[in-house]
């Protein structure tokens, strides 16, 4: 069985009414095991900046699916994983016929303990793409850009990308660069 899961959304209007509303008021509060996050559209889109838009929640979903699969991952091959951070961005823009989400671009720093198998740490990156829950559920094609660095080079070093970036083309269903 599938497992299931909730949130709720309110949006309390506008005491002018609904066109006066529609016009002007774009917050929501959505609610989540009683966490309950302001949000409202983009800034461009009418919105308070001051609230997490759905845009955002979109990459940052796709980005903390990526890294708890990592991480999951990396736990049961024995990569031990001391840091894990992520500067991911999401394009919005038409196809032609609609607005979308166009693009995401994945930036994991991955940091190993001293002696850790950085080949497969970076293998890893790989496999949690592929195995991502959320990543799985969308047609927007995800570029992971990994960077896996030391422990003991994390403060002294810039930082180095062991390999080349690869999109995964959800859409088509395979890895390619």
């Amino acid at each position: 069985m599938a497992e299931v899961f909730v949130s709720h959304l309110e949006w309390t209007g506008d005491p002018r009414g609904l066109e006066a509303s529609a016009a002007s008021s774009r917050d929501l509060a959505v609610s989540v095991d009683g966490v309950t996050l302001p949000m409202s559209s983009a800034a461009g889109f009418g919105g308070d900046p001051s609230r997490v838009n759905p845009e955002q929640l979109f990459v940052a979903a796709l980005s903390a699916c990526q890294a708890l699969t990592y991480l999951s991952l990396a736990a049961r091959r024995g990569v031990r994983i001391v840091g894990y951070t992520d500067d991911a961005q999401g394009w919005l823009g038409s196809d032609g016929a609609r607005m979308r989400m166009s693009k995401v671009t994945l930036r994991p720093r991955i940091t190993i303990e001293p002696g850790a198998d950085e080949a497969r740490a970076l293998e890893l990156v790989d496999k949690a793409h592929q195995h991502c829950f959320i990543g799985n559920s969308v047609c927007t094609p995800v570029q992971v850009e990994p960077t896996v660095i030391l422990a003991e080079e994390a403060l002294s070093s810039p930082e180095r990308t062991r390999r080349p970036p690869r999109t995964r083309s959800l859409e088509a269903g395979n890895l390619g660069e």
